[in-house]
């Protein structure tokens, strides 16, 4: 009987992962007694996906305030550092802070509005359109601030990201001035001393900087690159992809996973004859219509993959194919004249981009779609399902 499920994302069970354990052995048998006990069977082309968070955490990849401290003590020297273009999250973020102001002697701290790089608004563009101030080219005091916009809140959080965030340097025993811009040389007028924390712009910003007349700029990718007093740490992004642990300590970002997947993908082949492929993955690339906050605060959606999963996907458009080269069949004409169309192209293996029959597909990397998916189906809360098992990707109306 032809088979009519196309994708499945099944969220699959694990036990609680600490440091130390043995993450491979646990995924593959998690997968393989997720299989037997709903009475389905692995197939070539599936995907086994695991959360960045579980392989950090096996890997025991931890850093503390005080190591975070030292670090940017050792690079910063005595400077007055300007922190400038940090998300707004506790989790994400206020842990760091923590850290850097420890390093420093004095922080000024350069908030992005009305939002941050990934939608969290220090107040909403309604606002901001009211007041009259020019995002593009004012650069605002925190009295200023204040003043135009009094105390706000997140929609969400309930916090006051400016209190929260100043509190939280002048707790650490830094001296903390709070002011407001877009253009990242406006941090220059205070220090020529520089710690930019965007993410996806980080090179960019880093380089107007230097070229601008900074004497020091370092990225949130240049932190905590190298184990510090026994440290956990990133040598590729530093503490870009860390998550809040403790109130004392963040979870860094996984390393050596490019080794992590593919023994995954060893395992399980020889569990099951199978060529399976495997990622880790982190935040999908999706962007919440309501709270309009982009879900992609880690540096990457995958930091590694399996070479099954290179490359984007080179697919047609049904409807355009049923509405105009066989618009004039319908019903078993139209499904087979479909299937061959696909068929021939599947054969030819050439890309379809800037081909009619291919607008409106997503040209997106395979990595940034599945893990998309996997957060998704795996959520952030407390499913339990740090392992995600996709089957039917790759399959297509012919299959």
């Amino acid at each position: 009987m032809e088979r009519l499920i196309g994708t499945v994302s099944r969220g699959v069970r694990a036990p609680i992962i600490r440091q130390g354990d043995d993450l491979v052995q646990i995924v593959t048998d998690s997968v393989l007694a997720a299989a037997k006990s709903e009475g389905f069977e692995l197939r070539d082309r599936d995907v086994v996906a695991v959360t960045e968070a579980v392989v950090a955490r096996a890997q025991g990849n931890y850093a503390t305030v005080e190591q975070i401290a030292q670090d940017v003590r050792k690079k910063f020297k005595d400077a007055t550092v300007g922190v400038i273009f940090p998300i707004l999250s506790r989790n994400r973020f206020a842990i760091c802070l923590k850290g850097i102001a420890m390093g420093c002697r004095k922080v000024v701290l350069m908030l992005s509005y009305p939002s941050d790089e990934v939608g969290n608004h220090l107040i909403s563009e309604e606002e901001l359109d009211e007041s009259g101030v020019n995002p593009w080219s004012d650069v605002l005091t925190e009295a200023e601030y204040r003043r135009l916009f009094g105390h706000k809140t997140h929609p969400f959080t309930g916090v006051d990201y400016v209190e929260y965030y100043k509190n939280l340097i002048e707790d650490c025993g830094a001296e903390a001035e709070i002011i407001f811009a877009n253009n990242p040389r406006a941090i220059l007028n205070y220090t020529k001393y520089v710690l930019n924390c965007d993410i996806h712009t980080r090179a960019r910003t880093k380089r107007h900087l230097l070229k601008a007349g900074a004497k020091q700029v370092y990225s949130l990718d240049e932190i905590m690159t190298e184990s510090i007093d026994g440290s956990g740490y990133n040598d590729k992004y530093g503490l870009l992809g860390s998550n809040k642990a403790t109130e004392h300590s963040v979870k860094l970002f996984p390393i050596n996973c490019s080794e992590f997947v593919e023994a995954v993908q060893k395992k399980l082949a020889e569990a099951t004859g199978k060529q399976i492929e495997v990622m880790v993955y982190g935040d999908g690339a999706f962007k919440d219509p309501v709270g309009k906050i982009w879900e992609l605060a880690d540096p990457v959606v995958s930091p590694a993959y399996t070479k099954g999963l290179e490359g984007t996907p080179n697919e047609i458009k049904l409807k355009y194919l049923a509405d105009n080269d066989f618009a004039d069949l319908s019903g078993d004409e139209l499904k087979a004249a479909i299937s061959d169309y696909i068929r021939k192209k599947d054969a030819r293996a050439e890309s379809l981009t800037g081909n009619m029959v291919s607008q409106g597909t997503t040209p997106r990397r395979l990595t940034d779609l599945i893990g998309s998916l996997c957060d998704l189906t795996s959520g952030s809360g407390d499913k339990g399902t740090p392992i995600v098992l996709i089957q039917g990707y790759f399959d297509n109306y012919t299959k």
